[in-house]
């Protein structure tokens, strides 16, 4: 068994933490923003430096090979992203091109013997935070594959016209032809040049941490659903219209909230899932002044779990809205998008299993709750994630932190995993 360098990871570690620092432990590192071609910068000097062959595609994927004894075999390639949210952490995302990095300089360094070529590679705007969607570019290169209902949200042209979230007048377009990372829509992963896809990420949540495991041997990424709930009220005056007369859309969306947050955790204790979860996130409020009485309120609703049918008692819940007046208000319920349960290659999850247990890596299995580019190479491509453990479970925030010794033991299973996918 081979193991990948503590001191090579810190470093990293350290340095790729300074393209976009916020000055509060974290970054932000937009997609093509110039911290982002600061980070790729690094990532194509140091890949560079030990031999490898940089490609960029059409949407400034980027790619580092280090080529294998067999000229006839298909790549296989690990990575995730380097961009972040808003005042994110060091390690979502990145923390998969530093392993990726780090597997390569391992092999290089000490010769080990491979016959695929081996890629480590960057994919472009996972994160979507200043030009929406998230995973715009793995959704455009494997665009083909897709589902049909994934698919019609990743129409290159619409990405291309994705508008800035700071300025309306520059699109994800713009950005790309202004990063000098615009390059051959030939060198995007395929599987006629890829044989494997494996990406290594923080947990993004406490599980590993709390069962005292350093890894996670990744089996799937769970079905979810997002829908918006709509009340419709009157806009009246604060300080004059009688309260039993009022229709407060508002106060109507609290209501359907508790109502929901009370059946489904009945469902929840009934059918003994307390895995299942759901989250309202983003609201929206007319004509949101203080002096007025809300005429509408909506708010989005999500929920995650591995078992369709589990998913579709909990839809049933929130489609049951729209058949009540909550407050005097009418609701509506409408489909924002969902996707299925995306279940690893089973091999791949098995090496890396062998990996974890023949280097003494402390791991368990365990889902992906979050969605990552992986999940659309999975399409194209056998593939399969680790899971590196996450201090108090954070992520996308600045206090995000996974120590530089589990991210060198994800990079060893890693790299582990990968020769034996290399060796079969």
């Amino acid at each position: 068994m081979y193991k990948c360098s503590l001191e090579r990871m810190s470093d990293k570690i350290k340095t790729f933490s300074k393209f976009g620092d916020a000055g509060h432990g974290g970054i932000t590192r937009y997609s093509l923003s110039p911290e982002a071609i600061m980070a790729r910068n690094e990532f194509i000097k140091r890949m560079t430096a030990i031999g490898a062959k940089i490609e960029c595609d059409d949407v400034a994927n980027l790619y580092a090979t280090i080529e294998g004894s067999d000229p006839t075999a298909k790549r296989i390639v690990m990575g995730s992203h380097c961009d972040s949210v808003k005042n994110g952490g060091n390690y979502d995302g990145i923390l998969g091109v530093m392993s990726a990095m780090e597997v390569l300089e391992t092999v290089v360094a000490e010769n080990i013997p491979h016959k695929h070529p081996l890629t480590a590679m960057i994919w472009t705007n996972e994160e979507g935070s200043l030009y929406p969607p998230a995973m715009m570019c793995s959704g455009i290169v494997c665009y083909d594959y897709l589902p049909e209902d994934i698919r019609q949200k990743f129409k290159y042209e619409d990405m291309m016209n994705s508008k800035s979230i700071l300025d309306p007048t520059q699109t994800f377009g713009m950005a790309l032809e202004k990063s000098g990372f615009k390059g051959d829509k030939k060198f995007r992963l395929s599987p006629d040049r890829y044989q494997y896809m494996f990406e290594t990420h923080i947990e993004q949540g406490p599980i590993l941490e709390d069962n005292n495991k350093e890894i996670g041997v990744v089996d799937c990424v769970l079905g979810m659903f997002n829908y918006r709930l709509k009340f419709y009220g009157q806009t009246t005056h604060a300080g004059t219209f009688p309260m039993p007369k009022r229709k407060d859309a508002f106060f109507a969306a609290s209501e359907a909230l508790v109502y929901l947050h009370t059946e489904i955790d009945k469902l929840v204790e009934k059918l003994g899932v307390p895995e299942l979860v759901y989250t309202t996130g983003e609201v929206v409020c007319h004509p949101c002044v203080h002096t007025c009485v809300p005429d509408f309120f909506e708010f989005s609703f999500d929920s995650r779990h591995e078992k369709p049918e589990v998913l579709e008692q909990v839809l049933a819940i929130v489609k049951s809205c729209a058949d009540k007046t909550w407050n005097g208000c009418k609701c509506e319920v409408v489909k924002a998008w969902n996707r299925d349960t995306v279940y690893w290659d089973k091999k791949l999850v098995s090496y890396v299993k062998a990996a974890a247990e023949e280097t003494g890596v402390s791991h368990q299995y365990i889902h992906s709750g979050a969605g990552h580019d992986a999940q659309f190479c999975a399409y194209v491509i056998p593939t399969t994630m680790i899971f590196v453990q996450s201090k108090d479970g954070l992520s996308h925030c600045e206090p995000e932190y996974s120590k530089p010794e589990h991210c060198t033991d994800g990079a060893t299973v890693m790299l582990n995993a990968v020769l034996k996918a290399d060796a079969e």
